[in-house]
């Protein structure tokens, strides 16, 4: 399957500049059926996204954020190749100002996250990257490196409101990092992450929409992740995953010892 990163890298920003930026700070949130919040600018930007990968790639499906679960699950279950997109990763950050946000776009095939793109307007940043052949931001690409910090030196980022209160108790009262994030978009999560920006990561609920093209990113520059419950993480379902991950071996090990999560 030909996907030309580049024009699909413009597809992205252009809609990032003319349907998401003008309206930052300007919208009100609305709350859907899950308690998630959504704005005009989601179903703005995956309206003019869709359309153009419908015109460019034909052949491909589309999933989007803002489907209902019955449609996307029948989708899923087709077997064909698919986009999956999150039209605005952070929506309550977008909504509130605060800069951080994204779009994020990724191609399945075969059971498997074949491509992604996470766009960052307000940076400029377009992390991508295609399944064995590497990631990038911008056309720079991101090397992994050790940290060379221990867990009790490590940077964590973990967003407590999903896990569950037993482990986020025991995290509060044993911190086992030197300091916490919390930054409200999975998809930059992920690539921030891949960056070295902080070093350890737990999140309780992500849907495939908010982790697939991020996680790939993660992934091809040699990032470690895991499921809470001990399985890899990406499935290719509408389930939700609890995702634990860290750049460095040495911390992903020390991180999920930590976290007692059972491996084979």
């Amino acid at each position: 399957m030909n996907i030309d990163m580049n024009q699909l890298r413009n597809i992205i920003v252009s809609a990032a500049k003319e349907e998401l930026m003008p309206r930052l700070a300007r919208v009100k949130r609305g709350i859907k059926a899950d308690g998630s919040f959504v704005t005009e600018a989601d179903l703005a930007v995956q309206n003019r996204i869709a359309s153009q990968l419908k015109e460019h790639w034909p052949e491909i499906g589309f999933l989007g954020e803002e489907m209902s679960s019955d449609e996307q699950r029948s989708l899923l279950q087709t077997g064909q190749p698919l986009w999956c997109l999150d039209p605005l990763d952070g929506t309550s950050n977008f909504a509130a100002g605060i800069p951080y946000f994204a779009i994020s776009l990724a191609l399945l095939k075969d059971g498997a996250v074949e491509l992604g793109i996470v766009y960052d307007p307000l940076r400029d940043e377009c992390f991508h990257a295609r399944k064995g052949e590497g990631a990038y931001v911008n056309d720079e690409r991101l090397e992994a490196h050790p940290s060379g910090v221990t867990l009790t030196q490590s940077s964590a980022l973990i967003d407590f409101k999903r896990l569950p209160t037993e482990l986020s108790v025991r995290i509060v009262s044993e911190k086992p990092y030197s300091s916490q994030r919390s930054f409200g978009g999975v998809a930059l999560d992920w690539c921030w992450l891949a960056s070295g920006r902080c070093h350890i990561y737990l999140h309780g609920k992500q849907n495939i929409w908010d982790y697939a093209a991020g996680h790939l990113v993660f992934q091809e520059t040699g990032g470690h992740s895991i499921d809470l419950s001990g399985e890899p993480l990406f499935v290719n379902d509408l389930v939700p995953r609890a995702a634990v991950g860290a750049l460095d071996r040495q911390l992903f090990d020390a991180w999920v010892d930590w976290l007692k999560i059972p491996r084979s």
